[in-house]
């Protein structure tokens, strides 16, 4: 009978505990713990959360597991408190976490799911890759989108056979839309207009664009400079004290950036780039995977295909890319 009794009073004890967790400030944290438990986060990450939640004073706390702009919030907080040294169990590989999940969230946005299936839709300004093939591959730009053509920039590339012009040439034309998916599609050319003061090409239009290549991570631009090292072997995130290639971050993700130097560059070696983002040293590595070289100005812009980050090194890098903290 006393081992019952005490059974019942634990029950109780514990009913009563769940009763205050859960009712109190007049919110349905039973909801909240339920959604963080689909939304795959354990019991002490979720209570992490509702701490966070509570002090950041966010009226619906159940939104931290829909709303970018509540996990931004929840994120800031949660950074800021690892900061000053008071964790409460906060450290970088949970931090990395909430900032994974915050990512499944943006790309679950209708502009990452809803793409373009017509060259009518193009921007002007848009930079395109064009494969003539036999011949190479060339870059250009849309200059003017109309209802029967578009009109694109005289590429830039491999000089065409004796004889030919683009006029009438079969092509095919890759470009990457921003904040959504690379496209891919096959047209011809209408118009040669290299004699025009400025020389342009007329390209018919598509309805079958093909999507593909989806984004898998959120790039923002910088426009910063920063310094460029050769790696001959191991790459690793330790700050340089020697100053290495001046060049400019164009653009970052926590998967890769653009980096724009002066002269010509080979696609395939590794590098290491170097700069401040946010107040912090962030530092990428990785393998060079294309270039794009102007030689009107002798300048290269290197695509470059980031080796996995630490859990501190994503973690700056993506508390820049959320726009969490205004840059120095």
């Amino acid at each position: 009978m006393s081992i019952l009794f005490i059974f019942i009073i634990v029950i109780l004890v514990v009913v009563i505990v769940l009763i205050r967790m859960f009712s109190s400030d007049n919110f349905p944290w039973i909801q909240f713990y339920a959604r963080g438990r689909e939304s795959g986060f354990s019991l002490n990450e979720i209570n992490l959360l509702r701490r966070v939640a509570i002090e950041s004073s966010i009226k619906e706390p159940v939104s931290l597991f829909w709303s970018v702009k509540q996990l931004d919030r929840a994120l800031k907080s949660m950074i800021l408190k690892y900061r000053s040294g008071a964790t409460h169990n906060i450290n970088q590989a949970t931090i990395s976490k909430f900032f994974d999940f915050r990512k499944k969230i943006e790309f679950e946005q209708p502009k990452y799911k809803i793409g373009i299936t017509t060259s009518r839709k193009l921007t002007v300004r848009q930079v395109i890759k064009i494969t003539l093939p036999g011949v190479g591959t060339y870059t250009s730009s849309v200059v003017e989108n109309l209802r029967k053509y578009f009109a694109i920039a005289y590429p830039s590339g491999p000089k065409l056979p004796l004889g030919v012009s683009w006029a009438g040439q079969k092509i095919n034309i890759y470009f990457w839309r921003p904040d959504d998916a690379g496209y891919v599609f096959e047209t011809r050319i209408l118009n040669d207009f290299i004699d025009s003061k400025v020389p342009i090409l007329h390209v018919a239009h598509s309805d079958n664009l093909v999507r593909s290549q989806k984004r898998g991570s959120v790039r923002v631009d910088v426009n910063k400079n920063a310094f460029l090292y050769s790696i001959s072997d191991v790459a690793n995130e330790i700050v340089e004290k020697s100053s290495g290639i001046k060049c400019m971050l164009l653009d970052i993700s926590e998967d890769g950036a653009a980096i724009l130097i002066g002269g010509k560059a080979r696609a395939g070696i590794m590098v290491k780039v170097q700069t401040k983002l946010s107040g912090e040293d962030v530092v990428m590595c990785g393998v060079v995977r294309g270039i794009n070289f102007n030689q009107n100005k002798n300048q290269s812009v290197l695509h470059l295909k980031a080796n996995p980050p630490s859990f501190v090194m994503k973690n700056r890098i993506l508390g820049f890319v959320y726009g969490l903290f205004l840059d120095d």
